[in-house]
């Protein structure tokens, strides 16, 4: 009896642990943005399984519909948005993060008229953004809406902002104090507005310069960017690049404080940053010898006005056969990319110098994640590589899964939350 009640002991403190444990890593370890909690790519977990296998797959959950949405996690919820094939249900979904349940699946919005996308984006491609008791899901021009996350209940809705996405939304929305920052950039309008993330209400909005867009083609006056916000020597910057020009703005306010005039057509990629440097492409331009090209333009931030001609460091040309679609990862002055031609590369931030290129089979829209060395990439096919976060190309783990990959997955708590075009998973030893 003895040895029972010590080994039920044992059981009970081990129990209490792991709950203590997850507790904590729940408060410290969550991926409430695109890109992570800081939207830079840089994951901080400690362990994550390199080689994968059936025995790390803890748990995988059918998602209904369509939607290339990244997951976001807080506690023990996961949400990502999905829609259906025609746009005409709008959704968000939650799943538990140990199990793989399906908490919620609401139906956030009906749309009455629904404009077309292009073919390799979705309804449900603007990553939700998340904080304790409250989810964000945006659905461009669709609508924006916040979920109460305790009890799935809707608190508010906005469907008052439009804009002609033309290939359907793209941009993801972004918390900042109180505020909830959303880009919107069509071929019509361009304008970013912050909303009080608590009731809906408009605080402020901004329009883009239109001096930029006046000679761009009615087809390039549209973006696809997810804003970053920054600090520049004390003060916060929210940086939102477009198709023709990449502006810094007071984000309490909306006051433009510089701009960087350069591009010409459907930027996607956001800002990196590092260092006080950030780092960005520019929207497609004609080549006069034909074809198109983008750049990667490395700025310092810190000016005012128009600093097109004075705050430009270096810049990166880069020919196209399709528009650049993934967001570098930049860890320790190196830059991470695959570029629109398929070369996986790594660029020296301080120079702008290609150290590596290797060509890839297949197209990379997803973005790069950085973990303790290693970069990891995700194809539109469902290939995983990781590479060694080093100036020569070294490939660490290659893996497959069932479908293609559009999301850029979640790395927390030694685990991986990976959407791909027909289930949800969670990877971890």
């Amino acid at each position: 009896m003895k040895r029972n009640s010590f080994v039920n002991l044992c059981v009970i403190v081990l129990i209490f642990l792991f709950s203590f444990n997850y507790a904590g890593s729940a408060q410290g370890g969550d991926w409430t943005h695109f890109r992570g909690s800081n939207l830079d790519g840089i994951a901080k977990t400690e362990n994550i399984p390199v080689n994968w296998d059936v025995s790390n797959i803890k748990w995988k959950t059918g998602i209904h519909g369509k939607g290339h949405s990244s997951p976001v996690v807080f506690g023990n919820q996961i949400w990502v948005t999905t829609g259906s094939p025609d746009g005409r249900e709008l959704y968000a979904v939650c799943t538990d993060f140990l199990t793989g349940k399906i908490i919620y699946d609401i139906k956030v919005f009906t749309p009455g008229q629904v404009a077309s996308v292009h073919s390799i984006n979705t309804y449900a491609s603007p990553t939700p953004c998340i904080e304790k008791g409250f989810v964000y899901v945006h659905f461009g021009s669709m609508g924006t809406a916040c979920i109460n996350t305790g009890n799935g209940e809707v608190v508010w809705k906005r469907t008052d902002f439009k804009c002609k996405h033309v290939q359907g939304p793209g941009s993801s929305p972004v918390l900042y104090k109180n505020l909830l920052i959303l880009h919107y950039e069509g071929t019509d309008v361009r304008y970013i507005v912050a909303l009080d993330k608590s009731t809906g209400k408009t605080v402020w909005k901004t329009d883009r310069p239109e001096e930029p867009y006046i000679e761009v083609p009615e087809i390039g006056k549209k973006a696809y960017i997810t804003p970053l916000v920054i600090n520049v020597k004390g003060r916060d910057l929210l940086i939102s690049n477009g198709s023709a020009v990449c502006c810094a703005y007071d984000p309490l306010t909306g006051t433009e404080v510089w701009r960087v005039v350069r591009g010409a057509e459907s930027t996607v990629p956001m800002v990196i940053a590092e260092k006080g440097i950030i780092y960005f492409y520019t929207g497609s331009m004609v080549n006069p010898d034909g074809g198109t090209f983008t750049e990667i333009l490395a700025v310092n931030p810190d000016g005012k006005g128009d600093i097109t001609s004075t705050n430009i460091l270096w810049r990166k040309r880069d020919d196209q056969i399709q528009t650049q679609i993934l967001t570098p990862v930049i860890k320790e002055g190196l830059i991470f990319t695959v570029n629109s031609r398929n070369f996986m590369m790594c660029i020296d931030a301080a120079t702008g110098r290609e150290l590596w290129a290797e060509r890839q089979r297949v197209n990379y829209n997803a973005s790069p994640l950085y973990l303790n060395g290693n970069v990891w990439f995700f194809s539109i096919r469902g290939e995983v590589t990781a590479v060694k976060a080093g100036r020569s190309y070294e490939v660490v783990a290659q893996n497959q899964m069932d479908s293609g990959i559009w999301a850029t997955p979640a790395f927390l708590r030694n685990s991986v939350i990976l959407r791909t075009e027909k289930f949800l998973y969670r990877i971890a030893n």
